[in-house]
């Protein structure tokens, strides 16, 4: 039976909107537990308000990678004041979810202050920085929830205890729900389409001028094309609203993904989470991603190992059929980078647009691949790892 005397103590930290989301589900879950706790940490509204005591909101500053040099300072701060709650408060367990280039420095701080760290999202370190691999061991003391079906194998043949969780950005969805979609009525001059330009203001600075131009080059040509954006957050979606092109008039929406990706045809998707979102509403999308093209050529391109960069693709494992001409092949197109000209993307929406046959057999093949990842919820999963750290470290 649980000890419901003993208060245990929850140090969680997330530095953008889905590690945010992730943590407040998993509060919820341990909240069901039976047992009692207190939860603190660095994160966003999502983890406030699901019982969190917040020593800073991280989730506003996101940034990629290099990217994330302008922010250096904030998060430093952040760092910082982790380190003095880890000496003060001495909290139970850590648990640090997705951003790894920052939450490596907070399992760091807490590995000094001798408290034990999980590691809510694997880092992706089969794609890129393998050598990383030592410094995860060192730090991924307390238990490693991957969220991919592959990754525990991976991890647990390099030494790390692991277990695979489930997605958590479609725990809220079941295997049943996801389903192809019909194309049988479908034509170009009637198509919906989805525009996802990410959470992170670099993403959104980038990319949303990008996918307001693609999609106005195709409403051009087909004037009665429909268009749906969905923002990650009301501070992201007055950006959106203040720089859309009139002729356009998308129907905006916030946080919802998955419900607009399953009633359109079509979606033009920054490349993160939210694919497989889309691809759980088995929606045919094309995904991009911007980069500085200096450091990409410098740095980024170096560091990858995975012949693909978008999840989707990654998890698809597909090669282009004899003939077939998608970008870097792969289940869908992927631009990443795509630096400064959008005419290929342009030209790849319309050739998918333009063939109901490619979209329904794109659709029946993302709902096959997404039906796995909606089996469970990641967050009891990870609850029940915690709950069984915490008895064995401090029962």
């Amino acid at each position: 039976m649980p000890n419901t005397d003993r208060v245990y103590r929850i140090f969680l930290s997330a530095a953008e909107a889905s590690g945010d989301r992730a943590c407040a589900n998993l509060i919820t879950a341990l909240k069901k537990t039976g047992y009692s706790f207190e939860f603190a940490g660095l994160g966003g509204p999502r983890m406030t308000a699901a019982g969190c005591k917040l020593l800073l909101d991280t989730t506003q500053r996101a940034a990629m990678t290099y990217k994330a040099f302008s922010h250096i300072f904030f998060f430093l701060r952040a760092i910082r004041q982790a380190q003095r709650y880890f000496i003060n408060a001495k909290p139970d367990l850590v648990i640090v979810c997705d951003s790894p280039s920052f939450n490596f420095h907070i399992a760091k701080a807490a590995a000094k202050a001798d408290i034990k760290t999980l590691f809510y999202v694997a880092p992706q370190l089969w794609a890129w920085a393998p050598w990383r691999i030592k410094k995860l061991k060192r730090l991924c003391t307390a238990g490693l929830a991957c969220i991919l079906p592959f990754e525990q194998d991976w991890f647990a043949s390099r030494g790390l205890d692991c277990s695979f969780v489930g997605s958590p950005i479609l725990e809220d969805i079941t295997s049943g729900q996801i389903k192809s979609k019909s194309y049988s009525a479908y034509s170009i001059s009637n198509a919906h389409i989805a525009l996802v330009p990410g959470s992170r203001p670099a993403e959104i600075k980038s990319l949303w001028p990008a996918m307001l131009e693609i999609a106005a080059r195709l409403k051009a040509r087909h004037p009665n094309i429909r268009f749906s954006a969905v923002a990650a957050d009301d501070t992201t979606l007055e950006v959106l609203r203040k720089t859309v092109l009139k002729t356009l008039q998308p129907q905006f929406a916030v946080d919802t993904v998955y419900k607009t990706a399953k009633e359109a045809d079509f979606a033009l998707v920054a490349s993160g989470s939210a694919t497989l979102q889309v691809a759980a509403a088995a929606c045919p999308m094309v995904i991009i991603y911007q980069s500085n093209k200096y450091l990409w050529h410098l740095i980024g391109k170096r560091l990858i190992t995975t012949k693909h960069l978008s999840l989707v693709n990654i998890l698809s494992q597909k090669e282009p059929a004899k003939g077939e001409t998608l970008p870097q092949g792969g289940l869908v197109p992927e631009f990443m980078p795509y630096f400064s000209s959008i005419v290929p993307i342009v030209s790849t929406c319309e050739n998918l647009l333009n063939a109901p046959e490619k979209l329904a057999q794109l659709s029946s093949e993302l709902a096959e691949l997404t039906r796995p990842l909606a089996a469970g919820s990641a967050s009891q999963n990870v609850a029940q790892m915690i709950i069984r750290q915490l008895v064995t470290i401090r029962p």
